[in-house]
């Protein structure tokens, strides 16, 4: 018998599901213990309680959220998806130069297939989920949430069963439910982000507590940054039977440390830079002496000592002495008492900043002080506070901003204003190409803001949008997210038409100056099924499927950014379209993957493709019909010329 050596050697199948999360967490641990690894591969707990220098007793109770259906979940986000998101062009806007998406879909399994492509890559995510008030969220009422699941409720698939419905307090599991619906999705999203980043997610007091202990099982609680009371509502909901509600509440968690940014001073800020230097920047008088808490001389002796004004040369220094000569007065942090208090800046500091202090009489206390200029630089930001009770975050100009777009105030219930995302957007992102994930979002405000951040700092923030197609009863809109898809399309027409120059090229352009639309579906390609019966009906079934593996009604595109997507690259990729030996190559980021659908495939164009030197090739599998020889021929051709994967599917 013929060694393995011997055998003709065959490209590996491409993997059509999302990233396998366990077996990635698994393949991270070993990377880094690698002492943990059993002889059959698998892990070995103690070892790493060992490495980790921890004995922990199995038997004692221990601090920590449980709830039903929390082993599910778990369950839930570690099955992979075998969907597909397939391009949607004729909805889209300047699909050839945008990197914005609009993604209809479930978002649990949207945010499965973005694994690959986006991890470690979203910047700052925002999300307004379901407050689980009792009528306002949608769900698979039996929670085994899957892609059938998704394509039942949207009348894609027959069901007998499986649908989609609302969380009513009656129900004996309504606060579990709706931690259910969230764990996997908040576990999936933090996968996605860089370590540089911050969530914000909008919650009302139905959930609050729940969602601060989900966040802090999946982020950390030494990662939770606030729960920050956004004033939404000055006057109070009427309706209230007690107390009426005035705010909603914004918890904010990061992923690791993070430069958390601030906002632009407002007015009654700016106001107090009365005053200006020789180079004319704009500043304000602080006194030097320390106040509040800690502000006696015994708490800090050290920063007790005295300033010397001469107040004819106008000359200061600072010194431990307290002697003074003609024409000079002595200055001291005296507290309101009269006792001795103290500096805020030590005696060094003092002397190093000298010509950025004043000295002058106050009249008020009748006593010389001693004042720190303050400048106010030209990007000066100032720390968010944990109460937003601002006029731009409202949410009665949000329904106001909705209407000014011509929308019908019936088209979308309670949309959040710009002005809230305006503000988290300038405390979570940059104005680079920043990626802005919202996966609950609905009227599209989120993008709305980020094209509106755009045009007034020439930043280039982009945004990933996803929305499920809930049906709406709106003359006009079939779903939700058509509301979203046309909102975004109006904001772009009316700041085409602020601008003096125009924001949708008729073509090239900027990336953000439009949005591709992906619609969540099976993959296009039959998998052979694992759990059919083994009869030999069953069986000869499944071959023939395989014998023409391409599901019916699915376009060269369709499979195009299936490829991308299942091979970890954004759909957004840029992919240029080569002629190599009479047949069509596609060739993406530039050459890293290149990807040839054609059938047949030919000795001529295996050998045109290598000759590119691509970093990974994919090809059909059906482009070989059945010729193994050809096959054998293309894996040592593409070896020989350097390329790193072939792989077909």
């Amino acid at each position: 018998m013929p060694d393995a050596a011997s055998q003709p050697q065959q490209p590996e199948k491409l993997d059509l599901r999302s990233m396998d999360i366990a077996e990635a967490r698994q393949q991270e641990l070993l990377r880094l213990f690698p002492e943990i690894r059993t002889e059959g591969g698998k892990l070995d707990f103690d070892r790493l309680k060992l490495a980790l220098g921890q004995a922990v007793d199995v038997g004692r109770e221990r601090y920590g959220m449980n709830w039903p259906g929390k082993a599910d979940c778990f369950k839930t986000i570690q099955t992979p998806s075998m969907g597909t998101l397939r391009p949607c062009r004729e909805e889209s806007v300047n699909w050839d130069t945008t990197e914005n998406l609009i993604i209809e879909g479930d978002n649990l399994e949207v945010l499965k297939l973005l694994q690959k492509s986006y991890l470690g890559k979203v910047k700052m995510i925002y999300i307004d989920p379901p407050y689980n008030t009792g009528s306002d969220f949608i769900y698979p009422d039996n929670y085994s949430e899957s892609l059938d699941t998704y394509l039942e409720y949207t009348g894609q698939a027959d069901s007998e069963g499986k649908k989609f419905g609302t969380n009513t307090e009656a129900d004996g599991r309504f606060h579990s439910k709706w931690m259910n619906m969230m764990f996997p999705r908040l576990y999936l999203a933090r996968n996605l982000l860089r370590e540089d980043v911050v969530i914000f997610v909008s919650i009302d007091d139905h959930e609050c507590t729940n969602l601060l202990r989900l966040c802090d099982e999946v982020f950390g609680e030494e990662n939770r940054i606030a729960c920050v009371a956004n004033v939404n509502n000055p006057k109070g909901r009427s309706d209230d039977k007690y107390v009426a509600t005035a705010h909603e509440s914004l918890v904010i968690y990061k992923r690791a440390e993070v430069d958390l940014g601030g906002w632009e001073p407002p007015d009654k800020v700016t106001r107090r830079y009365n005053k200006a230097d020789t180079a004319g920047r704009p500043y304000r008088e602080i006194d030097l002496r320390k106040t509040g808490d800690a502000d006696k001389r015994e708490d800090r002796p050290n920063m007790f000592y005295f300033f010397v004004y001469n107040t004819k040369t106008s000359s200061l220094k600072a010194s431990r002495e307290s002697a003074a000569g003609p024409d000079e007065v002595i200055i001291r942090p005296a507290r309101d008492d009269d006792s001795d208090g103290r500096w805020r800046w030590s005696l060094d500091e003092a002397n190093k900043n000298i010509r950025e202090l004043i000295a002058k009489w106050m009249p008020v206390r009748k006593m010389w002080g001693v004042f720190e200029k303050d400048f106010l630089e030209a990007d000066e930001r100032v720390k968010p506070t944990s109460v937003w009770a601002l006029k731009e975050v409202n949410s009665e100009r949000g329904t106001e901003q909705f209407l000014e777009l011509g929308f019908d105030k019936e088209d979308f219930s309670r949309p959040k204003p710009v002005g809230l995302l305006r503000r988290i957007l300038d405390i979570g992102t940059s104005k680079r190409e920043d990626i802005v994930l919202d996966f609950f979002a609905g009227s599209g405000v989120t993008a709305q803001a980020v094209l509106e951040a755009n045009a007034a700092d020439g930043g280039s923030r982009r945004f990933v949008l996803v929305q499920l197609p809930e049906e709406t009863d709106r003359p006009g809109f079939r779903t939700i997210v058509d509301v979203t898809k046309e909102r975004v399309r109006r904001v772009l027409k009316k700041l085409q038409a602020d601008d003096a120059e125009p924001l949708l090229p008729k073509s090239g352009g900027d990336l953000n100056d439009g949005f591709r639309v992906f619609k969540l579906d099976r993959s296009g390609f039959d998998s052979w099924e694992s759990t059919v019966p083994t009869d030999g009906s069953s069986l000869e079934q499944q071959l023939e499927i395989h014998v023409e593996h391409i599901r019916e009604g699915r376009s060269e595109s369709d499979l195009l950014f299936e490829i991308l997507l299942k091979s970890g690259f954004p759909v957004t990729t840029p992919v240029e379209t080569l002629t190599l030996a009479s047949k069509k190559v596609y060739s993406v980021a530039g050459g890293a993957l290149m990807l040839c659908l054609e059938r047949p495939l030919t000795m001529e164009v295996i050998r045109a493709i290598a000759d590119k030197k691509p970093e990974r090739v994919v090809c059909l599998d059906a482009g070989f019909a059945g010729n193994d020889q050809l096959k054998t021929n293309a894996v040592q051709i593409f070896k020989t010329k350097g390329v790193g994967s072939f792989k077909t599917v």
